[in-house]
């Protein structure tokens, strides 16, 4: 129970990565807030853990609009008066060639993945500095190396990990870490949905030295390690989970 007493904060836990992330830190102790852009997978994240015997809370927010993220911080604080643990996890997609990348689909990758990641550092700090206390983890990619056709999602996980350097350095001191994980191809459900999973499966297996695709409960491993106390002494940091392959 390495999160007794400790409250959690996941952004975009709804389904995938994030959901995986709650449930393993609900399973181990924390009170957990689920926060997703979808209601209903929103509440129905919560009520799995409810019935496992957990503690969580699903309130459902755009991560790109100051009023949720700061609604989502008050309940937060209202219901379980305090934030431990930060795991900012909420991004999408939006591929294409840069001629034909539009200026909405730019903005909405950017709004969701980085500006996201500020808006909850940012409120959610406030009150990890008057406890002296907090471990912020930041979602970011493996894609921030770059890919072909993601010009705005390895822009906006390249500026994941810039704020994560960043905020160790201006956050230390209250006893605050920022870490990242950077994961590679992950086996969620929108990835089985893809009309070639089977095809960048194999793909995927080929070019991986560990040769077998991640899973979601691979990437949550190395955010329960940056948001226990074990990696206390860790900041500022990338972890990548890509089965070996960074380039």
């Amino acid at each position: 129970m390495r999160f007794e007493n400790k409250v959690a904060i996941v952004t975009g836990s709804g389904n995938g990565i994030g959901k995986e992330v709650a449930k393993r830190l609900a399973k181990e102790g924390a009170s957990v807030v689920i926060t997703d852009i979808n209601p209903a997978n929103c509440k129905y994240t919560e009520e799995e853990i409810v019935e496992s015997g957990g503690n969580a809370l699903s309130i459902p927010a755009d991560v790109s609009k100051k009023e949720d993220v700061m609604n989502v911080v008050q309940e937060a604080l209202n219901v379980f008066g305090k934030i431990d643990i930060l795991v900012n996890n909420a991004g999408i997609v939006k591929d294409s060639k840069i001629t034909e990348m539009t200026e909405e689909d730019w903005d909405n990758v950017v709004d969701i993945c980085l500006k996201g990641s500020f808006l909850f550092a940012k409120y959610t700090a406030e009150h990890m500095i008057e406890q002296s206390y907090g471990k912020i983890v930041n979602i970011a990619s493996r894609a921030y190396l770059g890919n072909p056709g993601q010009a705005n999602y390895s822009s906006a996980k390249s500026g994941v990990l810039g704020l994560t350097k960043s905020l160790a350095k201006e956050l230390g001191k209250f006893n605050i870490t920022v870490n990242a994980v950077a994961p590679g191809l992950i086996e969620t459900n929108a990835l089985k949905e893809h009309p070639k999973y089977e095809r960048i499966k194999e793909l995927q297996k080929k070019d991986t030295p560990i040769q077998r695709i991640g899973l979601p409960e691979d990437v949550a491993n190395a955010v329960l390690f940056f948001a226990s106390n074990e990696s206390s002494y860790i900041s500022g940091d990338v972890l990548h989970v890509t089965g070996g392959r960074f380039g």
